[in-house]
């Protein structure tokens, strides 16, 4: 095992400093309200960076790249939509949802409607969306560690970053995390910028590393263009490798894949191309706006404007980042077309993690510090984004579940308590999912979790914020039609996908693999399944509309006062803290 000791030692540096802060921050998390809102007193720049390196997660910062390298420019449509989303939550959501003064989004959903039963379907979506979106960030975690590890099974670097969190999230809950997920967010940008600018200025700019990809279209697959003379060359693609002409088409090899698997023609192809992208769009902007993990943190800040003012600054931070991850994946295409041959963790999931080490075969040590400060920014971002996830399931579980449902006369102290080994009990359970799902790509995985929020999270909130004539029984009705659909048909594209796999899984899983004949023949259902939201999301919509309009005698008796406190400036002082009010006597 050749373990490079600057990769080494950047990388324990950010888990050492993770974890300082994790116990630091512990000894200031004395309340529920601290491990659960962060005793909701969290400024917009510090709530803003946190967000930011809550969301920029193993997907953005090495499944961005990885995507792009893979597939070309259709899997831009991540990063943008990805930031877009939160155009949605700054217009419609943020506001409303931080004067109403919940925990969590449980909380808000038997508020609104003033039903218990509608807090337990929403706990269930907690945990559903929030296991989808924790393996992809298990996948960038066993990455990771076999990188820099070479040899080391990508099971064993799951189980040490998971044990890691774990232990930050069950010392400090909400507050705990909120300083490091908003120190990890710098440490993110600084690890992918660097690098970017390092590597451009060896192997020339973008424009002209990009160009390669239009003018070798019409070359001889085997020819070697030189990008800069004396500095480098770009390598023959192999054979696995998309297309020049595909690569930086339109529709490429993402959005084609079905259609190309059936025997389509182009022409053909086109209308399914365009189904997938649409899809692809509705399931990453309106995802955003319906994702538990991100949306409990506008609990967090003091008000409803300046739920509003991070929000804006979140779209910027986040924006800025977002022009970084595609060039990796340009880069990647040239100088490193051998991941292409790869496959799992092996593959071009990594080419963040690879890249740096071209700088380190021509300039030494200059590299070694490149490829320590990439692995010291996966770090950061797979930890920040699961130390999200494992707040808000564990909130879901020891809040809601235990605090409200079971055990709803428990102390403070009690459901604390709770939160420590509910956040152990997730913690493995997450471990041993992000163990599975080595052959599935991180974007794709990322992807579906969104596709699932989309199609429950998002019409429940922008509908009940929006609209006085929902009822329990339309949300309720919308929410698990819509939100259940598409996670069944992500769960089935999963199993299809990891049946092919040639490793252990492929075994586990050898049953469904004549799933994948039926695609080839239904291209259309294929689709539809890998990219639900174009179908669940208006299904949510209208059950909703049509359920409640059927049952419109069940409309809370205090809408209108409700409506206030989501709408009213909060200069009329309208505003209500939700959860204060039905404390009882636990309180």
């Amino acid at each position: 095992m050749n373990v490079d000791p600057w990769i080494l030692a950047f990388s324990a540096i950010t888990v050492v400093i993770t974890i300082w802060m994790g116990f630091r921050s512990a000894k200031s998390s004395k309340s529920a309200s601290d491990f659960f809102v962060a005793g909701r007193s969290v400024s917009v720049g510090w709530n803003a960076s946190a967000i930011s390196g809550e969301y920029l997660s193993a997907a953005s910062f090495m499944g961005v790249a990885g995507m792009v390298m893979l597939s070309g420019y259709d899997a831009l449509w991540y990063p943008v939509c990805y930031a877009c989303g939160y155009l949605f939550l700054l217009l419609f959501i943020a506001g409303p949802l931080r004067r109403f003064g919940a925990y969590t989004i449980p909380d808000f959903a038997e508020g609104r409607y003033d039903s218990p039963v509608f807090r337990k379907i929403a706990v269930c979506f907690v945990l559903f969306i929030g296991f989808f979106y924790t393996m992809p960030q298990m996948k960038g975690a066993g990455t990771t560690l076999a990188y820099i590890f070479p040899g080391l099974p990508y099971w064993v670097g799951v189980a040490v970053v998971g044990a890691v969190i774990t232990l930050n999230v069950a010392l400090g809950g909400m507050k705990g995390i909120t300083l490091v997920q908003a120190v990890q967010y710098w440490i993110k940008m600084l690890a992918i910028s660097v690098p970017v600018f390092v590597l451009l200025s060896v192997f020339g700019g973008y424009g002209k590393n990009l160009s390669l990809n239009k003018s070798s279209a019409t070359s001889p697959p085997a020819i070697i263009q030189t990008v800069e003379p004396a500095r480098t060359e770009r390598q023959a693609l192999p054979a696995k490798a998309p297309l020049d002409e595909a690569w930086i088409a339109p529709f490429g090899p993402l959005t084609t894949k079905a259609a190309k698997a059936a025997g389509l023609t182009p022409e053909q192809a086109r209308p399914l191309s365009l189904l997938y992208t649409f899809s692809l769009i509705v399931a990453l902007v309106c995802g955003t706006a319906g994702l538990p993990h991100i949306l409990v943190r506008f609990y967090t800040n003091p008000d409803g404007v300046a739920a509003k003012r991070t929000t804006m600054w979140v779209m910027i931070l986040i924006g800025v980042f977002y022009l970084f991850p595609p060039i990796f994946g340009v880069l990647g295409r040239n100088f490193l077309p051998e991941l292409y041959d790869a496959t799992g963790s092996k593959g071009p999931d990594k080419v963040v993690l690879e890249l740096p080490i071209l700088i380190r075969e021509r300039y030494g040590v200059l590299g070694s510090i490149l490829s320590g400060i990439t692995c010291a920014g996966a770090f950061a971002a797979f930890m920040s984004t699961f130390s999200g996830l494992l707040v808000s399931m564990t909130g879901a579980l020891a809040h809601d579940v235990y605090g409200r449902m079971l055990r709803p006369n428990s102390t403070p102290e009690q459901r604390m308590k709770m939160f420590k080994w509910c956040a152990i009990l997730i913690g493995g359970v997450s471990v041993l999912l992000g163990a599975m799902v080595e052959p599935l790509e991180i974007n794709f995985m990322v992807g579906q979790a969104f596709a699932i929020a989309a199609a429950s999270y998002f019409p429940l909130l922008f509908m009940s914020v929006w609209w006085r004539g929902m009822t329990m029984k339309g949300a309720a009705t919308g929410m698990l039609t819509g939100g259940l659909s598409a996670l069944v048909a992500a769960a089935v594209v999963n199993i299809s996908t990891l049946a092919l796999d040639k490793g252990p899984m492929g075994k586990i899983f050898a049953g469904f693999a004549g799933i994948n004949d039926f695609w080839k023949a239904h291209p259309l259902l294929r689709i539809l399944c890998e990219q639900p939201a174009i179908w669940s999301v208006p299904l949510s919509i209208g059950l909703m509309i049509l359920v409640s309009k059927a049952t419109r005698k069940t409309i809370p008796a205090d809408i209108r006062m409700k409506m206030l406190v989501l709408h009213a400036p909060e200069a009329l002082g309208l505003k209500q803290e939700y959860i204060q009010e039905h404390q009882g006597p636990a309180h």
